[in-house]
């Protein structure tokens, strides 16, 4: 399709009532940040298992005639204020992908502080046109009227059955016939509908100094968690540098320090862009990728926090969640990506709020659990990217969900794109591979024989499958300016026009 046909610009989203909404911002003259608020908020609703008002993630704008910011709105570690060993036990939760099995835990002591409430009024007053009120609106109507699951979402409820069925409250909110919703049933909340509202209305302090504070306050600590009111109160969004890299004489930008997942991926790329000069072979990848695995130790983790950490870090080694991407008509990008983890299974009542398990999370706490000082950004994995021609304009922008699988998603999209020549939907169908662990995980499709006859070993998977993450990407053609985009269909995503 070609960009007289979408003069608007596009929205990639990981649901097509998603994609809708940001694109119904954009016909409306919204810009691109206008467009993915609206489409994240929209996200609680109709991906209410993957995020929601107790997420945290990250925006990347890029295009417009200025230069790439990230807004950090990450979960952060909390406790200020306690003893830091206050706390109940975690809840361990095994979710089978089918053909892997991965450990997360719950329960009020995986709580994190939740940033996507205080991140997209920020970004809304940053960058936004249109008042948050109507880019709210939307989104609390679907709450109201409800959303049926589509095929990805029941499986999303069905593998978190035990987050689910956890709590009375988690129970009531996901389970109400005393077991998770199903393939076209509704999820229906009215009570997330008016907490969606007062954002609109309010803004972020009701969320971090009023009622909505206190509330989590006392249900989150009441059930042996360490979230505090000086937690909240203290908690801003914070702009970054991003970390950049070059492939294939483009220029990407990606989330920098102190999240982990982006400066990792721009180690991977641009490792990748000196060891071949065409196409990538399976072990090619493998090898980018498990040397980049091989450098989250201990001492990386510990050191993303300190100044200047991204420059020392590339300069030695050079020489969990939902995403949505938006391009406009004027070439700004907007690429965020958010998460609530799994959910800890613990819903604040009065508000509809399930709050994240980013503390119990093993793949963001590689030190071990409750060791990060309160306040601190937990080091995640997700890494909204922009890939920026040679004249800084915006060819591509994408993300993924996925936990440890983000930036292998990624960097496969890329690579299908810009080396293979694929249009943005083809590249998210390709085939992908992981390496973790000394396992190399590859879906159908990808010849494994070489790496087999290596000795590697490799665990097939029978068909596609959500484990290898849900990449949204929107991408304009530096040739034609003609727009396209696509949306992972391993989670159900959706690109739609504007």
């Amino acid at each position: 399709m070609s960009s007289a046909h979408a003069p608007r610009g596009i929205v990639a989203a990981g649901h097509p009532v998603t994609a809708e909404v940001g694109a119904d911002v954009l016909r409306a003259g919204g810009n691109a940040v206008d467009a993915a608020i609206a489409a994240v908020l929209a996200s609680w609703v109709c991906e209410p298992l993957l995020t929601g008002p107790g997420a945290g993630g990250y925006m990347l704008v890029a295009g417009g005639g200025e230069p790439p910011t990230l807004l950090d709105f990450f979960v952060a570690a909390p406790g200020a204020g306690i003893d830091p060993a206050d706390h109940g036990s975690l809840v361990p939760v095994e979710v089978s992908f089918g053909d892997a099995v991965q450990s997360f835990n719950s329960g009020a002591p995986s709580c994190g502080v939740p940033g996507s409430p205080a991140g997209l009024a920020a970004a809304a007053a940053r960058w936004g046109t249109l008042p948050l009120a109507d880019l709210a609106a939307p989104a609390a109507r679907l709450a109201r009227e409800g959303v049926p699951l589509h095929a990805m979402q029941a499986y999303v409820f069905e593998i978190l059955e035990g987050i689910l069925l956890m709590t009375d409250g988690a129970r009531a909110e996901f389970a109400p016939a005393g077991r998770p919703l199903c393939e076209g049933e509704p999820f229906r909340s009215p009570v997330l509908a008016e907490t969606i509202e007062r954002l609109g209305v309010e803004g972020p302090a009701p969320f971090y100094t009023g009622d909505i504070a206190a509330a989590m306050v006392e249900h989150v600590g009441g059930s042996g968690g360490l979230l505090t009111a000086a937690d909240l109160a203290s908690y801003q969004p914070i702009e970054r540098e991003p970390a950049r890299a070059t492939y294939r004489g483009r220029s990407v930008a990606t989330n920098p320090p102190p999240s982990a997942g982006g400066i990792l991926l721009a180690l991977t790329l641009a490792r990748l862009d000196a060891r071949t000069a065409g196409p990538p072979e399976p072990a090619d990848l493998v090898a980018v990728m498990e040397e980049a695995q091989d450098l989250r130790t201990p001492a990386f983790v510990d050191g993303l926090a300190e100044p200047e950490f991204l420059e020392r870090f590339l300069a030695a080694h050079l020489g969990s969640t939902t995403h949505v991407a938006v391009l406009d008509g004027d070439g700004r990008a907007c690429s965020v990506t958010a998460t609530n983890g799994e959910g800890s299974g613990i819903v604040v009542p009065g508000t509809a709020i399930h709050v994240n398990n980013i503390m119990g999370e093993t793949d963001l706490n590689p030190l071990g659990f409750f060791v990060t000082a309160p306040g601190r950004r937990m080091p995640s994995m997700m890494a909204p990217t922009v890939v920026l021609g040679a004249d800084g304009t915006v060819e591509l922008a994408l993300g993924s969900a996925g936990s440890n699988r983000i930036r292998s998603a990624i960097l496969q999209v890329v690579v299908g794109v810009v080396d293979h020549g694929l249009d943005a939907a083809a590249a998210i169908r390709a085939p992908r591979l992981h390496v973790e662990g000394g396992v190399v995980y590859a879906e159908p499709g990808i010849d494994m024989a070489a790496l087999e006859r290596s000795g590697r070993e490799v665990v097939r998977f029978r068909a596609p499958n959500l484990f290898f993450g849900g990449t949204q990407a929107v991408e304009r053609d530096p040739r034609t300016g003609a727009l396209s985009g696509g949306g992972d269909p391993r989670r159900g995503g959706a690109a739609v026009f504007a």
